[in-house]
């Protein structure tokens, strides 16, 4: 099963951890596409408004199955080896979404003052249409 992870490719914090998994998953499972890549999201139907709420997960196969803000990064642990254990934890201990979900949010509303803004756009190692030839 192959899913598209959408990130802001101008934010440190968020190329840095895209960067991370890229090394994790290898592109067996994750391709990415960044925000700023609009072609790439009009083939998915996902507007620069869309994009204001955070990452996006989209499964490749199902592409109206989304996962976004923190539950993508929640998914995205949850698929990775051994990660259902440890998000079925967090899931589990009273509290812990809801603080996640508002430390998410203040972490995007704030991410180029907390950890800065790329002067260019980091261009991922596994596209997630790296030809014409995407068949989305």
């Amino acid at each position: 099963m192959t899913y598209y992870v959408i990130y802001d490719g101008n934010c440190n914090l968020c190329v840095t951890l895209v960067q991370l998994l890229e090394n994790l998953d290898r592109g067996r499972q994750f391709q990415y596409i960044p925000m700023q890549d609009e072609e790439g999201l009009s083939r998915l139907k996902i507007t620069a408004q869309d994009c204001e709420m955070g990452m996006i997960l989209v499964n490749a196969n199902f592409p109206e199955q989304r996962w976004q803000g923190s539950d993508a990064a929640e998914e995205i642990g949850r698929l990775l080896p051994m990660g259902e254990v440890f998000v079925k934890a967090y899931r589990a201990l009273p509290g812990m979404k809801w603080t996640g979900d508002r430390v998410y949010e203040q972490v995007r509303d704030n991410r180029y003052a907390l950890f800065g803004k790329r002067e260019s756009t980091y261009q991922p190692a596994y596209p997630a249409c790296p030809s014409e030839s995407c068949r989305l």
